[in-house]
């Protein structure tokens, strides 16, 4: 363009341009070297504190203490030297040689930044009146500081201030590391006054501590500016307590992390004494403002927008509001407090927890507030629930749903807020004596019993429903592979569901867990039992529909196996005793219910199984012969015969059985197959072996002692052959069929086990009538003799009268005979009343073996209209030599003689022969009772003895046995 040839106004124009460039350059790098100026300042915060560390007040003289002065400078600056070599390596590969040298003029600069007051030109200006004047830069920044203080709650002035006291404590602080003088000495030999400057530090620091007591008010978390002015309030605070210690050397100041730590929790104190004041209207003005906005500044900033400060600096609301506080009539208040005091510990974590982060290890913003918001909470909660829980269950106009809301509410609010901070991290709420924050799961122990009480009617209701329903469908089964129907599910859906709101409550406290699960397994044993017992009504209405009933076994059943699934959910062997037997009771009932119903089952098809056993006989009567051979022939024959016998019944058996695999539970399953096996195996008893009843009370209804009518007993004519006694090869063919039946209940390992078949009294008193029946009369009557030790227990419970009797036994020495002699002596107390002449008499009657060709009873005379004859008459038995004396009895009876009609019977009891034995004499009175007792065993015996109806003795021995007073004539 020419240059210097160019005219003066184009020249002007251009310089100026260049100058603005030159100045757009300067800001540049300015701006720059500013961004990069908060690590500067942390690489010289690094150079101060390793200043710090070097002891001592003087370096001496000469090369060595030269040599040390300098190594210590090159330790000191490191931090700094490093930093400022990596950015100007950085600056001279990637700029201009000229814009390196103004980045490096402004690098230069940036130490000295603190020390420029104003904007040019004035700062130049003071910089001037300074040099002329003489005045220090300390004493400038010290009187700028001051100026400040009156205005440092403006924005950005707390930054400027806590720079310009960095500086002053560095410039006093630091100078003591090269000169002998003190910081404190150099401090008050300061222009600007020592006290002068304490007092306004003193000042500073209580207006600090006022406005950070309301640090939500001074400094909304909305504001990124008035958040950046809190950070460097803090660290203005910080500073203030550095002088103290370093300039002033006081020895214990203040320290800056417990004030803001104290200044935190009285902002966090007056907060919740606001929101708890004025929490509906908070509350709606939050929930307006949130249908609007879905960020968490806006929400959690809306609860202190309106807010003014009284004199003491607590939040009050601008605008008079009515105050809604907690009720007796609804718990919605907590509801909102709790929702408000949530967004405020949000807001104090995710914002001020950010930029109070100053004291990492002695303060956290976030977690202050959600401990010290907690206790506040809990000690009013916990109050207004104590004045809840003195109101009668029945009277408290809050629901019990909505007191447990309220419990879990209050604790998603302590897991999400409380246990999360370090103090509560690793702590298992206990119950102590005294009161802890921690203990809020007890304040609603009242509300969640009366919510398990009332859960009872609840559960009820389902109960019947569910139940109903599964009626209505016919019980049908869920699936293809669930053998039990949805009534099942839905009960234990409904208590499953209870036991998940009880387990969600987080229960530590063993004695409040205790108390929980008793009174849930109360509503665990209404609920199961009031399941079973329609479940039994209905069994017996659907008698005859294998498909139903096998339905309602499996339901019991499923109930047993979800009961033992809930209750180790519940702890299983770590609940208390009184619930584990309340549970392991109702598993019992629930196990008898289900065999009650398997035999009620059963006993709906005895009657087939009794035609099937009918038919058994059928064929076993076929059976001729009295013996079988022996060897593998014989072996095989008596196999043959025993499986053609047992054919009927074992192929109705495999029908019902293949019915049962396919419809029932195998627990089901097998408590049918033991049902039915002992129906099986009694009524091959009763049908095939003996008569068809197995209770000696039937013994007890023989009207006389005549054999006959003993006969007609035992015997059983009901619907019965005139001979039904069996040959020793059909007891053979029958024990061999009980071998297949076994085998075929066995089921290859499927079934009952062989060990439990075996032991079943069934198949033992089986087996053992099988065994008498082919023994002798006299093995039978021997065996019945040692075997009855308690005839006499009627007559020790109910005398009618006693006899006195006196028996003497003797052993010829040469033949070895026995010789009975009893001598009657009288009767004593005779009970008995009738309308004609009274003439007792005693008959004696001697049982054992061996006895058919001998005499066997005996009688004495008769005595008229006396209840106590004497008689003195003696009579002698023999016994022979083939046994023993104690294998004998005497029978004794005392009777009412008539002519024209059957005596009757007053008395009878049995004097053993074996406790003559001892010392070959025995007299005593022998108490009449009305019969004789025998057990299951004499009764087997006799009602073999009862089909020998061609056998006099055995004939005389059933009714000596069989025989019962007589009703009296009166």
């Amino acid at each position: 363009m020419g240059g210097a040839q160019l005219d003066d106004e184009t020249k002007t124009m251009l310089n100026d341009l260049q100058k603005q460039l030159s100045d757009v350059l300067d800001e540049l790098s300015a701006t720059f070297v500013k961004s990069i100026e908060p690590t500067i300042r942390q690489c010289i915060e690094e150079v101060y504190k390793q200043l710090q560390q070097i002891k001592g007040n003087q370096i001496g003289t000469g090369n060595t203490s030269g040599q040390e002065k300098g190594a210590e400078a090159m330790l000191v600056t490191k931090p700094l030297l490093d930093y400022l070599d990596q950015r100007l390596t950085f600056f001279a590969n990637q700029c201009e040689k000229t814009v390196l040298k103004r980045l490096l003029k402004e690098l230069w600069k940036a130490d000295d930044a603190w020390k420029v007051y104003f904007d040019e030109p004035s700062q130049e200006i003071v910089n001037e009146f300074a040099i002329r004047y003489g005045i220090e830069s300390i004493y400038q920044a010290m009187t700028h500081f001051a100026c400040l203080s009156t205005k440092y709650m403006c924005p950005g002035v707390p930054a400027v201030m806590s720079t310009l006291l960095a500086n002053i404590n560095a410039y006093y602080a630091h100078t003591t590391a090269t000169t002998a003088v003190s910081a404190a000495d150099q401090f008050a030999a300061s222009n600007f006054g020592k006290e002068k400057f304490i007092k306004l530090l003193d000042q500073l620091h209580n207006s600090i501590r006022i406005d950070l007591s309301m640090y939500r008010n001074n400094f909304p978390s909305s504001s990124m500016d008035r958040m950046q002015d809190l950070k460097s309030t803090v660290d203005l605070l910080t500073s203030i307590t550095f002088f103290r210690m370093k300039v002033q050397e006081l020895s214990s100041p203040p320290r800056a992390s417990a004030v803001v730590k104290d200044c935190v929790k009285n902002c966090i104190r007056h907060t919740y004494n606001f929101l708890f004041a004025n929490c509906d209207e908070v509350y709606k003005r939050e929930s307006k403002q949130q249908t609007n906005t879905t960020t968490t500044t806006t929400t959690t900033t809306s609860i202190t927008d309106n807010n003014e400060q009284n004199d003491d600096g607590i939040q009050t609301l601008s605008t008079t509001t009515n105050v809604v506080g907690p009720s007796l009539k609804n718990l919605q208040f907590w509801h909102q407090l709790m929702y408000l005091l949530t967004c405020i510990i949000s807001e104090d974590r995710e914002r001020y927890s950010l930029v109070l982060n100053q004291f990492p290890s002695e303060l956290n913003v976030g977690h202050i507030s959600a401990d010290t918001l907690w206790k506040l909470l809990s000690v009013d909660l916990k109050d207004h629930l104590e004045e809840h829980a003195r109101i009668p269950a029945e009277r408290r106009e809050v629901k019990s749903a909505d007191y447990m809301n309220l419990h879990f509410m209050v604790k998603r609010f302590y897991d999400t807020s409380v246990k999360i901070i370090p103090e509560a991290k690793n702590i298992v709420p206990e119950y102590p004596n005294a009161y802890t924050p921690k203990d809020f799961k007890r304040w609603f122990e009242p509300f969640v019993m009366q919510w398990l009480n009332e859960n009872d009617d609840m559960s009820m209701e389902y109960l019947h429903n569910a139940l109903e329903k599964d009626r209505q469908t016919g019980f049908q089964q869920t699936s293809e592979h669930c053998l039990f129907s949805s009534s099942v599910v839905d009960v234990f859906t409904q208590l499953n569901q209870c036991h998940g709101i009880i387990k969600t409550l987080d229960l530590h406290d063993p004695i409040v867990i205790a108390k929980y699960m008793k009174r849930f397994s109360v509503t665990i044993s209404q609920v199961l039992l009031g399941y079973a017992n329609p479940i039994r009504r209905t069994f017996e209405y659907a008698g005859g529909q294998d498909r139903i009933c096998s339905i309602l076994m499996n339901n019991i059943q499923q109930l047993r196996l979800n009961l033992e699934q809930l209750y180790e959910l519940m702890g299983g062997a770590q609940l208390d005793d009184e619930t584990k037997t309340m549970l392991n009771d109702l598993q019992r009932q629930l196990s008898d219910v289900l065999d009650e119903l398997s035999a009620t089952f059963v006993k709906s098809i005895e009657p087939t199984i009794r035609q099937c056993i009918e038919e058994v006989y059928k064929q076993l009567q076929q059976i001729k012969g009295n013996q079988i051979g022996t060897g593998n022939t014989s072996g095989q024959q008596k196999g043959a015969e025993a499986m053609l016998v047992t054919k009927p019944l074992l192929d109705y058996l495999d029908q019902r059985l293949t019915f049962f695999a396919n419809q029932c539970e195998k627990t089901v399953l097998k408590r049918l197959l033991k049902e039915l096996w002992k129906a099986v195996i009694s009524d091959l008893e009763k049908v095939i072996v003996l008569p068809p009843f197995s209770d000696s009370k039937h013994l007890l209804t023989i009207p006389s002692a005549r054999i006959e009518d003993a006969y007609r007993l035992l015997s059983g004519e009901l619907g019965r052959d005139s001979d039904r006694s069996l040959t020793q090869k059909q007891c053979q063919i029958l024990d061999r069929g009980l071998e297949d039946l076994k085998e075929f209940f066995h089921a290859s390992g499927q079934g009952l086990k062989r060990n439990y078949l075996e032991k079943t009294l069934e198949l033992q008193s089986l087996k053992y009538a099988l065994s008498l029946y082919t023994q002798t009369t006299d093995s039978l009557i021997k065996t019945f003799v040692k075997t009855e030790r308690d005839q006499d227990r009627p007559a020790l419970e109910e005398s009618f009268g006693e006899v006195s009797i006196q028996v003497d036994l003797f052993t010829h020495p040469g033949s070895g005979e026995h010789k009975v002699t009893v001598k009657v002596v009288a009767a004593n107390g005779l009970k008995w009343r009738t309308s004609g002449m009274f003439r007792p008499y005693v008959e004696l009657a001697m049982c054992g073996p061996h006895l058919s060709d001998k005499k066997r009873k005996q009688t004495t005379k008769t005595k008229s209209n006396t209840w106590i004859p004497k008689y003195n008459e003696t009579f002698h038995f023999l016994l022979g030599n083939e046994e023993e004396p104690d294998c004998y009895e005497l029978n004794i009876a005392v009777k009412d003689y008539s002519f024209m009609r059957e005596d009757r019977l007053i008395g009878l009891n049995v004097i053993k022969l074996s406790q003559v034995c001892e010392q070959g004499s025995w007299s005593s009175w022998v108490p009449l009772g009305s019969r004789i007792n025998f057990d299951d065993t004499g009764l087997t015996i006799l009602r073999i003895l009862s089909h020998r109806t061609n056998d006099e003795l055995a004939r005389e021995f059933v009714a000596l046995k069989s025989a019962r007073r007589h009703k009296e004539e009166v």
